[in-house]
């Protein structure tokens, strides 16, 4: 049996390793997309995650008994996140091994201790020190299509890896997939659009040439009513939101951002930006300055980025059954139908199976069609307590 030595990591020439290792495990992938060194640095980097102001994490690499790097995980927490679960809960992720059940036991033996060591009970994994719209879940199904930016690709034996050890299917994220063609909305859509159309009061638009700041202060109000009711999720500042509009406003297309209003008060956001992944895989993981003026011009004066990537979807809880997702994805329709967007598909990620209204609006409003699955897994460090799903939303569970 091969016999592997873990490092913390700590060094850069560490730091490289850990970054270089997919490179080897993914060799010959053509679905595999190397990701950006920044955007997996900057979730250990204090100064640019704002997890670390009461949290912790840290990196292992290991090594085989050539020396050579054959495994690697993270361990992660934040006091304020960890307390909103039924157990303190922290989390792994980043995790990338070879086809080896007693390293990968190695892996999460380091990060369950370390946990534990901080007053955790259980560990979610693989997840992101960060939001969840990143680096958040095992893919188990569509090994064969390529991966959204910053969405976990992995090959299928690491599905065995984890549950081999103990962990258990939390909750299922399912991705969804639709051409971007005018006129193929189920006709419910439109008989709804046209109930909202008879409504005085209501507005569906793009953000056009409006203050980014502006936006983001809609975007928070929203967020703060639609998804602070999510496990795990809390509200966000001002602050927070505006870093959030920042982050992407390199690579908005300002026709693929769209809000709901009601009486001028906004009421559901849809926000879209073109998947990167379809450019950046020739980087190499290098985001240098020859690289960012690549993807400005590829951005816009290509066609090279032809899918389009929802990040987040949300409608104020006040708001639901009324129809107002129906009415910004029919202004996006219009936006297409006129012909002042060119992408050809639409992927929208995160649906979770603890949201089966938000599944079923997409499926049957959006005519969406399931894409690619993700899992979110969870192990407790107490194996004799009762293991218990993600609640449904809108579900109260009993004691």
């Amino acid at each position: 049996m091969n016999d592997y030595t873990l490092e913390v990591v700590s060094t850069p020439h560490q730091v490289r390793e850990f970054l270089d290792l997919p490179k080897r495990i993914y060799a010959g992938n053509r679905h595999w997309v190397c990701p950006l060194d920044v955007d997996i640095e900057s979730r250990f980097d204090p100064s640019k995650n704002e997890l670390f102001a009461d949290g912790e994490a840290i990196r292992w690499i290991a090594r085989d008994q050539t020396g050579r790097v054959v495994g690697r995980i993270a361990a992660f927490y934040n006091r304020e996140l960890a307390v909103l679960n039924e157990q303190p809960t922290g989390g792994c992720g980043f995790f990338e091994c070879i086809d080896d059940q007693a390293l990968a036991n190695r892996l999460f033996d380091a990060a369950r201790q370390w946990l534990a060591d901080r007053g955790m009970e259980a560990m979610d994994g693989p997840v992101n020190f960060g939001d969840r719209d990143q680096w958040w879940g095992l893919l188990v199904e569509g090994y064969e299509l390529q991966p959204l930016y910053a969405n976990p690709y992995n090959p299928p034996y690491y599905k065995e890896l984890f549950e081999n050890y103990g962990f258990k299917n939390y909750f299922n994220q399912h991705t969804y997939l639709r051409n971007l063609r005018a006129g193929e909305f189920s006709q419910s859509v439109y008989d709804r659009v046209k109930r909202l159309e008879e409504t005085p009061g209501y507005r569906f638009e793009y953000i056009g040439d409006r203050d980014l700041e502006q936006v983001a202060d809609d975007f928070r109000l929203i967020y703060n009513k639609a998804w602070a009711m999510f496990p795990g999720v809390k509200p966000i500042d001002r602050d927070h939101a505006q870093r959030l509009m920042q982050t992407i406003k390199p690579i908005i297309d300002r026709k693929l951002i769209y809000f709901a209003y009601f009486n001028d008060e906004p009421i559901g956001f849809f926000i879209m930006v073109p998947d990167l992944n379809r450019i950046i895989g020739r980087f190499n993981g290098k985001l240098n300055l020859i690289n960012k003026i690549r993807l400005i011009l590829m951005l816009k004066f290509t066609k090279k980025a032809d899918r389009v990537f929802a990040i987040i979807f949300g409608v104020a809880p006040e708001f639901h059954g009324k129809g107002i997702e129906s009415g910004m994805m029919y202004a996006f329709e219009q936006t297409i139908s006129r012909g002042e967007v060119d992408y050809k598909t639409l992927e929208l990620a995160w649906m979770g199976d603890f949201n089966p209204v938000m599944m079923r609006m997409v499926e049957n409003y959006c005519c969406a069609q399931k894409h690619k699955m993700h899992t979110t897994y969870r192990y407790l460090f107490d194996r004799t307590k009762e293991f218990k799903r993600c609640p449904r939303l809108g579900v109260k569970r009993n004691n």
